[in-house]
């Protein structure tokens, strides 16, 4: 067998068999075959596409290219959860413990953000010695124990994705489905949960910009899950607007707290009570969803769910002193308010500006190798409907750097809109596909 004729055959619309597929992800896996062919097989599978047994049989060549876990020590159904990622999505902090208090084994691999979607990991680093780079013992330990580790994709999970990803970022080969969805679901499955739930965001502030399109990715998502035999379930969720209010590390784990203390923002609460039920009911662990709703808004309200998120944060290093006295999270060094500067009604805000604001300040990575500086980011304090006058504070920016702060406020601004009529945000639920 040859990649050339491989290629070929892509080229003219043909398609490829199971063999052709492994043969050519572990051929590349292994180095046997060169960045340059593969390039022009990318290329060509963007142009002539592929068919759900194609993508069905890359997922899973993808996804046996390096480990797959081994969950079967673990008593019960085990449940992971994946988001497309969007500003302010701190939902893996509220929901895994919620779940979890209810007896679901929860098992998720996570990784660090890059540009302005902040990763679960980098979140979690704020609290002092925390740490994801656990052994696979300790992980499985950990879910036993407790019901709930995360770790971080380890060197050979999936390790035909990871070169695959570079090398799509870099031929303009990224914006084709088989190739999304066999890049996160070929993760997903060798991570070795049994049940999925996925947040799939539409939106300004989403990979996916529209309903459409954001419905296409999980229906494909949940197809793919359900031929490799997982249960799944996906729910559309809006991000036209950041997620809760806080955006930036530091600042959103406060709010992950103040949720699981029973508080928090609405829309925060409302998607992860929704995300939890969909992980609830595949585990088998209520007979209705209104029954695992009222179960899961319990634990949040009686700070059950909280003193979950304590055992797990201080089971893989860090501090449980920090989970019940936030304020000695990551602080920054000076706060801005930033004010309306009219009166109205606040009419959109770009979300992906204010993910590209906390960048700007240090919240996110423009490379891997970026420092993030964990303490800055940005409160709003008035969102789409809000009723402002001009001396109302819109936005409140931490930062360590002065030049930064001006600069953040100016952009900040701008991603704001006002006007006299109210307007109602979009809805935060769109649709839940199974």
């Amino acid at each position: 067998m040859l990649m050339v004729d491989l290629i070929k055959k892509k080229r003219d619309g043909g398609k490829l068999s199971e063999e052709e597929i492994r043969y050519m992800i572990n051929g590349y896996t292994n180095g046997e075959i060169p960045d340059y062919q593969m390039s022009a097989m990318l290329m060509a599978i963007l142009f002539r596409q592929m068919d759900v047994t194609e993508t069905v049989q890359l997922t899973l060549a993808m996804m046996n290219s390096g480990d797959v876990l081994d969950l079967s020590m673990i008593d019960g159904i085990k449940v992971d959860k994946h988001s497309t990622g969007g500003v302010g999505d701190k939902t893996s902090l509220v929901l895994t413990p919620m779940v979890a208090s209810l007896g679901v084994p929860v098992a998720k691999m996570s990784g660090r953000g890059l540009g302005h979607t902040g990763g679960t990991i980098d979140k979690l680093e704020s609290f002092q010695g925390f740490h994801t780079d656990i052994t696979n013992e300790q992980f499985l330990q950990n879910i036993s124990r407790i019901g709930i580790s995360i770790m971080g994709q380890t060197a050979n999970l999936a390790p035909a994705d990871k070169k695959l990803y570079a090398l799509r970022d870099v031929t303009g080969t990224v914006d084709n489905m088989s190739l999304i969805v066999s890049s996160i679901m070929s993760k997903k499955l060798a991570a070795g949960a049994d049940a999925i739930v996925l947040d799939v965001k539409c939106g300004n502030g989403a990979f996916m910009k529209t309903e459409a399109d954001a419905t296409e990715l999980a229906k494909s998502m949940v197809d793919i899950g359900k031929r490799s035999g997982r249960n799944m379930v996906a729910v559309i969720s809006d991000m036209d607007q950041p997620l809760g209010n806080a955006v930036g590390n530091a600042l959103e784990v406060k709010e992950a707290i103040e949720t699981l203390n029973g508080q928090g923002p609405k829309d925060l609460r409302e998607l992860c009570l929704t995300l939890g039920t969909q992980m609830v009911m595949l585990a088998g662990k209520a007979d209705s969803e209104n029954e695992a709703r009222k179960r899961l808004s319990q634990v949040l309200d009686d700070g059950t769910a909280l003193s979950k998120f304590a055992d797990f944060i201080e089971a893989q290093g860090g501090s449980r002193e920090q989970v019940y006295d936030p304020s000695k999270l990551p602080a920054a060094s000076e706060t801005f308010e930033l004010k309306a500067g009219c009166d109205g009604y606040v009419q959109k805000i770009v979300c992906e500006e204010v993910g590209n604001t906390s960048l700007l300040l240090g919240g996110g990575r423009r490379n891997k190798t970026d420092q993030i500086d964990l303490s800055v980011g940005i409160i709003l304090k008035k969102k789409v409907g809000d009723r402002v006058s001009a001396d109302d504070t819109i936005a409140i920016i931490h930062s360590n750097d002065a030049d930064k702060t001006k600069e953040a406020a100016k952009r900040l601004y701008q991603a704001y809109s006002f006007g006299n009529d109210k307007c109602e945000p979009g809805k935060l639920i769109k649709q839940i596909i199974r």
